[in-house]
């Protein structure tokens, strides 16, 4: 028997992708179809752009899925370099609502903090794959690893992106940690990196008053919102409130695909507050179903990263759940009340081509994991099988 070249795919990890990218797909037509008939008189505007950033993201996860995971590291480089040079541009375009977080692509935009993410994950997984058991040491294995996320970090809060920056950091913490770093290096560098985003902060706000003042304004009323909503209906605790109304409206069964009310209240329902349009519609019932696939969906990521025969692969796909993981945890919590909004959206299911593209490049990673298991699998079969034949011979 000859031994096996390529190994099949996780098909429970594909056919849960796809099947979440195409319920996202319906409830971004359900929740926008209103305000899109309105604002551009075609009711599938935003479901027809999500269609497209779900097929050109699929695309590039069967590209990623047909490639060998090792042969990752010889991308991590150039396309950290090119993260990088995004960050960069895109502070020399106009913002949008006092944020400049999009590189203007004629009728699209691209978010770099997004590719910013994996670019990270990767890069720090090739590293510590690299320093080996140096990770415990501060100079030469934690502080290199630490300084990349620092320097990234840096980019994104100047945009500033408070959101994406705290989700790339506990990101890169969860790897570096896997990858072997001692406990209380980390906890020192989480102080003086506390310290330092203070002190960042406040030098930002002095040198940029007015954008810097309206940002933390608005931050502060979200965080308001999230310790008393009542307080402030009509504006802070707008958004919560009217996320909250949506949930009591759909109670236990739901009030039906498309029957939405809260949609024509929630600012940009299809985006940030799409769970609360899945908790109307759907009910109870149908959020709990919802939250059971996507939480198996992270458990069968999560095991084929813990499964990877090597240190590279297996801190590539912890990185990589634990950025969906914890990116839907925020957007979930925010719209639930139980966390401050923080204006991310939820992975596979919100309007976003940026989130998408980048949640599928990932999922293509995970595949090609998965892939790479199944093959050294069927060849220690190959061999126990051929052993086996000689000893009868």
């Amino acid at each position: 028997m000859s031994t096996p070249r390529r190994g099949t795919p996780d098909f429970l990890l594909l056919f849960l992708t796809f099947a979440l990218v195409c319920f996202g797909i319906v409830m971004v037509f359900s929740s926008s179809s209103v305000y899109a008939s309105t604002k551009f008189s075609n009711p599938w505007y935003f479901a027809t752009r999500q269609i497209l950033f779900a097929v050109i993201g699929t695309f590039l996860m069967l590209f990623c899925m047909n490639i060998r995971y090792s042969k990752l590291k010889n991308w991590v480089k150039p396309g950290f370099l090119v993260v990088v040079a995004m960050l960069v541009a895109v502070l020399f375009f106009k913002g949008i609502n006092g944020s400049r977080s999009w590189l203007p692509l004629g009728t699209f935009s691209l978010q770099p903090a997004e590719f910013a993410k994996l670019a990270v994950i990767v890069y720090l997984a090739q590293l510590i794959s690299k320093k080996g058991d140096n990770i415990q040491d501060m100079k030469k294995g934690l502080m290199p690893a630490v300084l990349i996320t620092a320097f990234i970090a840096f980019w994104i809060l100047l945009q500033p992106d408070v959101g994406s920056a705290a989700i790339l950091i506990l990101c890169a913490s969860v790897v570096i940690f896997v990858g072997g770093a001692r406990v209380k290096h980390l906890f020192s560098l989480g102080v003086a990196g506390g310290l330092a985003a203070t002190v960042f902060l406040g030098f930002y706000f002095l040198f940029n008053f007015q954008s810097a003042s309206d940002h933390v304004g608005l931050r502060m009323k979200r965080f308001t919102a999230y310790l008393n909503p009542k307080d402030d209906v009509l504006d802070s605790g707008f958004q919560v409130m009217q996320s909250l109304y949506a949930f009591g409206h759909g109670g236990i069964t739901g009030a039906g695909f498309g029957q939405s009310i809260q949609k024509l209240y929630l600012p940009e329902p299809y985006t940030d507050f799409i769970f609360a349009i899945i908790g109307e519609e759907l009910g109870m019932i149908g959020s709990i179903l919802f939250l059971l696939v996507y939480i198996i969906f992270l458990w069968r990521g999560l095991v084929i990263a813990v499964r990877c025969p090597d240190r590279f692969g297996m801190l590539t796909g912890v990185g990589i759940m634990t950025m969906i993981g914890v990116t839907a945890i925020i957007n979930i919590g925010g719209v639930t009340g139980t966390l401050p909004m923080t204006g991310v959206t939820l992975p596979l299911i919100s309007y976003g081509g940026s989130s998408m593209m980048v949640t599928l490049i990932s999922m293509g990673i995970m595949l090609s994991l998965s892939r790479e298991q199944n093959r050294l699998e069927k060849k220690e079969k190959v061999e126990k099988v051929t052993q086996t034949t000689r000893v009868y011979r």
